[in-house]
Parts: structure tokens; C-alpha cells; sequence
């Protein structure tokens, strides 16, 4: 039944998916803790950059941003991402810098949501001791902030996980690719999608059921 499926390097595929997903999410998440900081500081110029950031990427479809990652940046600046002569790895780091780009600005909204939980008491508190806004922003507020978001995070890293196959836009060789190769290789299309379905499904169903007991674990009580 599934014999269309011999030749064809599906497990390296969902990797690829894998190592986009994990990679885009730290630099998503570091990002969007950045942007999440500025759109809290208390110098109008930060504040007024990051809610710009947000405002305007959230709202450009994530296939535009790819595609520009690489006419854009690659095609006409000349982008080469520190691998000149690795036509394979340059696209793969393109769409890591696409995708962090993008999913960032929905992890600076989760974490927002979650310094807006944090009583505002405990952060004058600690100004009055003599912290920076910084030092309170690291020591204070942001722990408990993320302890609060993680079901939101987990959200976000489930949409990013299904997102990556925008990469094959620019020929990364993830799942999506390798889908559409076998489509139209092979008379087989209900069953290929089931394939790949159920693959997306074994990597996000225990991400949420994992992440949503730790959140559940970890949440603030108050």
C-alpha cells in the first residue's frame, strides 16, 4: 500500500522541518523578547519602533517575507549568509531568517500579554530599591511574564511548525517539497496527504500536550 513511498527520503524531509522549526524558534523568541521590551520601555522612540515592528510584519503575509529573504536579500544585495558557495545551506538560512522575522512579532504579543500580568506593585517596588528598568525588566518582571505564556508560546511554536513549509517557496527541502515532488511523481494523492498529515501531526500533537502540562506546571499562582 505504501510502496509509492520507497525511494524517496521522507524522514530527512520531516527533519528538515525539524531543525527549521527549532532554530526559528530561538531566534523568534529572542527577538520577540527584545520587541517585547521595547514595547514596554519608557523611552517613547523604543516603544513607538517596536509597536511599528509588530504592526506592520504581523500583517505581511509569511510568504512575501520568504520570497523577499531571497530575491530581496540574496538575488539583489547579495546576501550570502556566511556559506558563499553552499546553494543548499544558503536557502535553509534564508528561511530561518524569514521565519524568526515573522514569528517573532506574534512572540512579542505573548510576552507582552504576560508582563501585563505581572502587578504593576512589584515593579515600582523594585525602582524604589534602585533598580534599572532593565534589571527589573530580567530579574522581575520577564520571569514571571514567560511562566504565564507558555501555553501561547506553545501556540505560536505549533503555527511556526506548520508555517516552515512556506520555505519550500525557495526550494528548501523540507516536507512541503518533498510532497509536492511526490504528487506529482505518484498517482497516489489521498494517501500522500495522509502521510504528511499524520507526519505534522506526530511532531505537533506532543509538543502541545507536553508544553501545555508545563505551562500548567509552571503557571504564577496569584
Amino acid at each position: 500500500m505504501f510502496d509509492f513511498l520507497e525511494g524517496y527520503d521522507l524522514l530527512g524531509a520531516f527533519w528538515m522541518t525539524v531543525k527549521l522549526t527549532v532554530l526559528s524558534g530561538i531566534g523568534s523568541l529572542v527577538l520577540g523578547t527584545v520587541l517585547a521590551a521595547m514595547r514596554v520601555s519608557p523611552v517613547p522612540l523604543m516603544r513607538g519602533f517596536g509597536t511599528v515592528y509588530v504592526n506592520v510584519v504581523r500583517n505581511i503575509p509569511l510568504t512575501v517575507i520568504i520570497v523577499f529573504s531571497a530575491v530581496g536579500l540574496a538575488d539583489t544585495l547579495g546576501m550570502t549568509m556566511g556559506v558563499p558557495d553552499d546553494f543548499e545551506a544558503l536557502p535553509f538560512r534564508l528561511a530561518v531568517l524569514g521565519l524568526s522575522v515573522y514569528t517573532a512579532a506574534f512572540v512579542c504579543e505573548a510576552v507582552r500579554s504576560g508582563i501585563n500580568t505581572v502587578p504593576v506593585g512589584q515593579a515600582e517596588a523594585a525602582r524604589a530599591l534602585g533598580l534599572s528598568f532593565t534589571q527589573v525588566l530580567t530579574t522581575i518582571v520577564l520571569p514571571q511574564a514567560f511562566r504565564s505564556v507558555i501555553g501561547p508560546l506553545t501556540n505560536v511554536l505549533i503555527a511556526l511548525t506548520k508555517n516552515t513549509t512556506v520555505a519550500a517557496a525557495i526550494g528548501v527541502a523540507e516536507a512541503a517539497l518533498l510532497m509536492k515532488e511526490m504528487i506529482e511523481n505518484e498517482a497516489q494523492l489521498v494517501l500522500i496527504s495522509a502521510v504528511f498529515a499524520f507526519g505534522f501531526v506526530v511532531l505537533t500533537l506532543p509538543t502541545g500536550l507536553i508544553l501545555g502540562w508545563v505551562g500548567k506546571r509552571m503557571a504564577v499562582k496569584r
